[in-house]
């Protein structure tokens, strides 16, 4: 079996660096986690890039909450990270009813063509996590959903977790569930045992919350975890 998948958040080229010392295998860029993480400016991106040499995966959204607003300012974001050498993102949009946003992800896998992405936790507030997947089942480049099972929690999702791994390789569930959202070191041993090769975290390797920097100790301490 292939080393596990360890994706860290991170905001800044110190944040890269550290995830990068203590084994992280790819980033994911975000700008300010007061609003859940909103895409990075290109010149952030930029730094970071000639930090690390890691996958970097870059968000897309421009607001809180899962509601695309300005689709046109999204898509442009998305050109001009690609133009810095941007090649992996991170985006996914409900509707009003907590359905997928199907013109929104169609507009923005079109922007960024020839790009893998994943769709992030907004499936798991959607109103039907089935009709998610079948809906974007055939969008290019989607290669990942990240996902904690439960808008509450991996502590919450497990179960539902289990159930589309089970599904693996159908229609909907090809995508590698890529497990994050309030993942406790004490989930990690139960979730490897079960077959979970994708886990993601933020504020677990930092020592203060969102104001402090990643800790490459923790970092080290994650992976080491992962890995069993």
């Amino acid at each position: 079996m292939s080393r596990p998948i360890f994706e860290v958040i991170a905001l800044t080229a110190q944040d890269a660096q550290a995830a990068q010392s203590g084994g992280a295998d790819r980033l994911e860029l975000v700008t300010d986690m007061a609003a859940d993480g909103l895409t990075p400016t290109v010149a952030g991106f930029a730094e970071i890039r000639a930090a690390v040499d890691l996958p970097l995966r870059v968000m897309l959204r421009g607001r809180v909450g899962f509601e695309p607003g300005s689709l046109d300012e999204l898509r442009a974001a998305a050109a001009a990270l690609r133009a810095e050498g941007a090649d992996e993102f991170v985006f996914g949009f409900l509707d009003a009813q907590g359905g997928p946003d199907l013109a929104a992800v169609r507009g923005l896998a079109e922007a960024v063509d020839g790009c893998r992405w994943t769709f992030h936790r907004a499936i798991d507030h959607s109103a039907d996590r089935s009709a998610v997947r079948d809906a974007l089942a055939e969008l290019p480049g989607l290669d990942t959903f990240l996902t904690a099972g439960s808008p509450a929690g991996v502590s919450h999702g497990r179960e539902v977790l289990a159930g589309e791994l089970a599904k693996a390789g159908e229609p909907g569930y090809r995508p590698q569930i890529l497990i994050g959202g309030g993942l406790c070191a004490e989930h990690v041993p139960e979730l490897r045992a079960a077959g979970f090769d994708a886990f993601h975290v933020g504020g677990a390797v930092r020592a203060g919350g969102w104001d402090s920097p990643v800790d490459a100790g923790r970092v080290a301490h994650w992976r080491a975890l992962i890995d069993g």
